[in-house]
């Protein structure tokens, strides 16, 4: 009889986008802010023990069980969200980067040079007129427009501003090229099914990230261009809760976590565009928005441990 594995997807690494990413914002809001630094601290390290446990489980996978992998990477939808792997990677290694910056730069090289080597061969594989219009959700942005926006914040992180223009510039015009096909098929083609529609909580990620990389890289200077992109995701955010009797057609899964980074981007913007016009309207919104943003990802932190403790969580196969 055959042996069963751990068969995690890939989409699992998207718990450790949404935690590292609250523990980013707590870790901006105590410059600012009278609160400590363990919230930061507690959730950044908290993220990178499960994006450890995670790729030790991806590369398992790939040493003994490659058929389940390969199935994924040419996937018409799971495989985008192979590419979070790399995507996590630079996430870790700017959370390293206050406490050690060689081993952060060690992580980002091979994680970049990844993140671009699988995005030219997942993405450009699609131009060949094979891919199936229902698998046209927002999990495209995944490996051009997410990787390279985060690509943008590393390398702000690490000191490469220039470098990371170069990479806020290929996220962004990613994004502006993909919003509109991934729009058409929501608005025109067949109701998606309920278990691919928490896809759509990466709709509201790119508007929130980018203006995350562009402060990243141009000196934390908020200006219009930030402004815009941060009221742009304000409207997605607003489209997000309509929606949620439709996409919360289903029982409570790891899926739901596609929200978390968009979430998490939400807070880290909030708090420097409201610090940024001190007494002003954006001032008065980033609080809240803080809140409400930790409220959603502890909500998932606790759904998840839920899952987890009713073995639902960890899957053989």
């Amino acid at each position: 009889m055959k042996n069963s594995h751990l068969n995690l997807p890939a989409g699992y690494f998207g718990i450790v986008l949404g935690i590292i990413g609250l523990g980013f914002s707590w870790r901006f809001a105590a410059t600012f802010w009278p609160v400590t630094l363990w919230p930061a601290n507690t959730l950044i390290i908290l993220a990178i023990v499960i994006w450890v446990l995670l790729t030790l489980a991806f590369f398992t996978r790939l040493l003994h069980h490659s058929g389940t992998l390969l199935e994924e990477v040419t996937h018409p939808l799971k495989s985008s969200f192979v590419s979070l792997l790399p995507a996590t990677s630079m996430l870790v290694a700017i959370g390293l980067t206050p406490w050690c910056y060689s081993l952060a730069l060690a992580l980002f090289l091979p994680a970049v040079a990844c993140q671009l080597a699988y995005a030219a061969w997942q993405t450009a594989g699609l131009w060949r007129g094979t891919h199936p219009k229902e698998a046209t959700t927002p999990g495209l942005y995944l490996p051009t427009v997410a990787n390279n926006f985060i690509s943008a914040m590393a390398c702000g992180a690490l000191g490469f501003n220039d470098v990371g223009m170069l990479f806020l510039g290929a996220g962004l015009f990613s994004w502006l090229s993909l919003e509109p096909a991934i729009l058409s098929r929501l608005r025109n083609l067949d109701e998606m099914s309920p278990a691919v529609r928490t896809s759509l909580g990466i709709q509201m990620a790119p508007a929130f990230v980018a203006c995350s990389a562009w402060l990243s890289v141009n000196g934390g200077q908020v200006d219009v261009f930030a402004k815009l992109l941060f009221g742009y995701g304000l409207l997605q955010m607003l489209f997000m809760i309509r929606l949620i009797p439709w996409y919360s057609a289903q029982p409570f899964n790891p899926s739901f976590w596609s929200f978390s980074f968009g979430v998490a981007s939400l807070a880290t913007t909030s708090i420097r565009l409201g610090h940024a016009a001190p007494g002003g309207a954006l001032y008065w919104m980033s609080f809240p928005l803080f809140i409400a943003a930790n409220l959603v990802i502890g909500l998932l932190i606790v759904k998840t441990f839920s899952l987890l403790l009713q073995g639902k969580l960890l899957v053989r196969s």
